[in-house]
């Protein structure tokens, strides 16, 4: 039935968001006004997921992108199979203030490909249920950091599936470094609930800057497992005192914990497999193992994974669409000629960048609706249908930790969570 406020150009959109919908099951529709909404891919295991958010804050460091700021804080996700959902809404995957900073930078500073007008961000729906109460079973806890610019909401998909089979899965902000970090309170030294991006361009052009980046990473990382420590003890972590998930606490086995990243959230996972003892296995999403050359045309210095080698399990994964493959190449021939390492690589074929994101879920959307055209789609994701580079990214992390960070037969019924 034809809607009078709706223009021949929303018509238009709207049957191509119709022909997106048979990707993946159902994924794009239009609203109203001829906005886009993207959706994103279900995941595929056997239990439903709860979520919620943690506010954590560093005493101990300052912020490295901020001088007025005397603290670290964080966001970090936490997505757990949930013993029940009943009356518990859905989550966003990025809230309101969220996504219209997202909206108002991320297109013309961390992915230009993005179109700058048309799409609803805040309307995109995770299959995740805010504050659902988490099976009292202790499970392997799996840490996330995302690429350098992005935010940890646009690894939901990967994320999803993990916590779907049986994982725990926290994913981190790097504040300053993330597209946009928002908060539940301001404070008298941050007068703001949303942290934007201090980014301009990639880190990759400047040495110090990326030290920095990484070095600022990888602490993250280990704070945050210190506090889930905290909530593992019974304790609430959570800076602003909000209340948890029931039973969330029971459900943290920090004996069995890996990191996972892509781009510079790839070097975080592996550097800090390679420092901290707790990690058990990591997974690096192409990210590089060097660091800038110093002199132009020279090799950079090694990160200490790469030059000494780990002991515990390190997945790489790239990609055959990657700009700079010659220079991800020399840091991880390096890693893989140390004797003796745990370290295996795999190659995704007709893929791009960030295929490891929800945007490989989200590009040929937009591309449906015609707010991407063919060349950005493959510069971002690559030409591989979601169909296929959907699951097999979730395949090769998820399989990878099947095998080191097994999920135990615990004698609760996966069907349990489902109600």
């Amino acid at each position: 039935m034809f809607d009078a406020g709706m223009d021949r150009r929303t018509v238009a959109r709207s049957a191509a968001v119709m022909a997106a919908s048979l990707l993946l099951g159902g994924t794009a529709r239009a609203t109203a006004r001829g906005d886009v909404t993207m959706r994103l891919p279900a995941p595929t295991g056997p239990y439903r997921i709860g979520v919620t958010t943690l506010y954590l804050v560093d005493r101990d460091r300052r912020d490295p992108w901020d001088p007025t700021i005397p603290v670290r804080e964080l966001m970090v996700t936490v997505l757990y199979p949930a013993r029940t959902v009943r009356g518990c809404p859905r989550a966003p995957q990025m809230t309101e203030r969220a996504a219209e900073s997202f909206a108002g930078l991320v297109p013309f500073r961390v992915h230009p490909e993005l179109p700058k007008a048309g799409v609803d961000w805040a309307a995109t729906m995770t299959h995740a249920h805010v504050g659902a109460p988490a099976q009292p079973v202790r499970r392997p806890v799996v840490l996330y950091s995302p690429g350098g610019g992005d935010a940890r909401t646009v690894g939901t998909g990967v994320a999803e599936e993990l916590a779907s089979r049986g994982h725990v899965v926290v994913t981190v902000d790097h504040p300053g470094d993330a597209s946009e970090v928002e908060f539940p309170v301001t404070t008298a030294y941050r007068d703001k609930p949303l942290l934007s991006t201090v980014f301009r361009g990639t880190p990759r052009t400047d040495p110090e800057f990326f030290r920095a980046v990484i070095g600022t990473r990888v602490a993250d990382i280990r704070f945050v497992l210190g506090q889930l420590a905290v909530l593992a003890a019974g304790g609430n972590p959570d800076a602003a005192r909000r209340p948890l998930p029931e039973h969330l606490d029971r459900a943290l086995d920090l004996r069995r914990v890996g990191v996972y990243g892509h781009s510079a959230g790839g070097t975080t996972a592996a550097q800090a497999l390679y420092e901290d003892r707790r990690i058990a296995a990591a997974v690096d999403l192409e990210g590089y193992l060097d660091h800038p050359p110093e002199v132009p045309g020279r090799a950079g210095e090694l990160f200490p994974v790469a030059r000494y080698g780990v002991d515990r399990p390190l997945l790489l994964v790239h990609t055959d669409g990657f700009s700079d493959r010659r220079g991800l190449e020399s840091s991880w021939s390096a890693l893989l000629a140390r004797p003796g390492g745990r370290v295996r690589r795999r190659r995704l074929d007709d893929t791009g960048h960030a295929v490891f994101t929800d945007y490989a879920a989200m590009a040929p959307q937009l591309q449906a609706a015609g707010l991407m055209t063919a060349e950005e789609r493959v510069g971002l994701v690559g030409a591989l249908d979601p169909a296929e580079s959907v699951p097999a990214v979730r395949g090769l992390v998820c399989a990878f930790f099947a095998r080191h960070l097994p999920v135990r037969a615990d004698g609760a019924d996966p069907a349990d969570g489902r109600r």
